[in-house]
């Protein structure tokens, strides 16, 4: 199927980028540019030959090797080789989980230095529970 370059860009970013399946970058200039690197090519999660469809909630994007050795298997099965269990977060989606992250461990760092040093370790302990909870990984 010809997908519009919109369309493009919206299955890209839904993993802001990265191969669903292995987590690996991609290119988006690189598209169906099969021995490039970082091409990639659109992915239903569920096949069409098992009845997925078009709609862009089944569709990904995964490199072009990727997507070719999953063939007709579900995308759980596919992750999993990679030691992978979801795709990754949109940049919106991934903005959210870092500023909830900051968040929680600000609170959990600001209370912690309240404890041991007072106002100014509450100050310290939540400006370095912040930070540390903004660059947690986000396992995706």
């Amino acid at each position: 199927m010809a997908y519009s370059d919109e369309r493009l860009e919206q299955i890209f970013d839904r993993t802001s980028g990265y191969c669903h399946i292995c987590g690996g970058k991609l290119a988006f200039r690189n598209y169906a540019a099969y021995g490039a690197r970082g091409a990639w090519e659109v992915e239903h999660s569920k096949p069409r030959c098992e009845g997925g469809t078009d709609h862009l909630n089944n569709l990904y994007a995964a490199h072009i090797s990727c997507n070719r050795s999953k063939r007709a298997t579900c995308t759980r099965k596919a992750r999993a080789k990679y030691g992978r269990t979801k795709a990754p977060l949109s940049l919106r989606r991934r903005a959210e989980a870092k500023n909830r992250n900051a968040t929680d461990a600000a609170l959990i760092g600001g209370t912690l230095g309240a404890l041991i040093g007072g106002p100014w370790g509450a100050i310290i302990g939540a400006a370095i529970g912040g930070k540390n909870g903004y660059d947690r990984d986000l396992g995706d």
